[in-house]
């Protein structure tokens, strides 16, 4: 009798134990049924072309960050041009997975201006130490109106430390820290920082298209469109536009005799900024 009861009493236990271990492997099997018929299916490209990416995350492509670039360039809605802290070869690699012809030529940073001390104040600055705050006050302290105010909203700007201001007053990029993302010339209140060829070794630091003589005036390294350089280039690859030097990339072939020539020289080197 009594082990009946007993009996009866572990089957008790045993039994719900059993249904719920029954329910719970049908529950399992449902899910695990559910899980793929309704899967959204993710493209392995996605994966490929994030691996590819730089990784900068620095949002100049107009995305969050590089994963959300790579789904938009496999879905077709970005172009592979908008990225420039990838390097050449890498969005070679990209192109190759999703099947596309235009990369995008590789680019570097360059600040077109590099008056500082040498490019005349109108009036001393004392207050918040930007250069977006300052170009609110009457255009900033400089006389020339593409002077660099040197008080470092790219720098602030820059994730990765590229950027800093010079002794002498105005901002350089550091080429062998630079990833080519733009943040700083979206910041730049005088849009004097520029993207030149990567490939490139010469650029005119100087944005001022004043006549020569109003530019003596304001800076001692302003171009003064004297058309020396123009002379001095062998394969038209520099033209005066708008009373600026003005080198085309596309002719340039880095001989230097340019920046030789000029007598402001204000048409430098990019190895200065390694």
């Amino acid at each position: 009798m009594i082990n009946l009861l007993a009996a009866s009493k572990a089957l008790q236990v045993f039994i719900p134990a059993l249904i719920l271990l029954v329910l719970a492997m049908l529950f399992a099997i449902a899910l695990a049924y559910l899980g793929k018929k309704l899967a959204v299916s993710r493209d392995e490209r996605i994966d490929q072309v994030r691996d590819c990416l730089s990784g900068a995350n620095c949002g100049a492509c107009g995305y969050a960050g590089c994963d959300g670039f790579a789904t938009a360039l496999v879905e077709g809605k970005a172009e592979l041009s908008s990225c420039n802290a990838t390097s050449k070869e890498k969005k070679e690699e990209i192109a190759e997975i999703l099947g596309l012809t235009d990369t995008g030529e590789a680019t570097k940073v360059v600040v077109c201006c590099h008056g500082g001390q040498d490019a005349k104040d109108k009036y001393d600055y004392v207050g918040y130490g930007d250069c977006r705050s300052m170009e609110l006050l009457a255009g900033g302290r400089k006389q020339c109106a593409w002077g660099c105010l040197g008080t470092g909203s790219c720098v602030d700007a820059c994730q990765h430390h590229a950027v800093t201001v010079k002794q002498k007053g105005y901002s350089e990029v550091s080429l062998s820290k630079c990833i080519s993302c733009g943040r700083c010339i979206s910041v730049c209140p005088k849009k004097i920082i520029k993207r030149i060829p990567a490939s490139a070794t010469y650029y005119v630091a100087c944005s001022n298209h004043q006549k020569g003589k109003e530019v003596r005036e304001l800076c001692t390294k302003g171009c003064i469109a004297c058309g020396l350089c123009v002379k001095q280039c062998e394969v038209g690859a520099i033209t005066i536009v708008d009373n600026l030097a003005t080198i085309d990339y596309t002719k340039c072939i880095n001989c230097g005799k340019c920046a030789a020539k000029c007598p402001q020289r204000c048409i430098v080197s990019t190895d200065a900024n390694r």
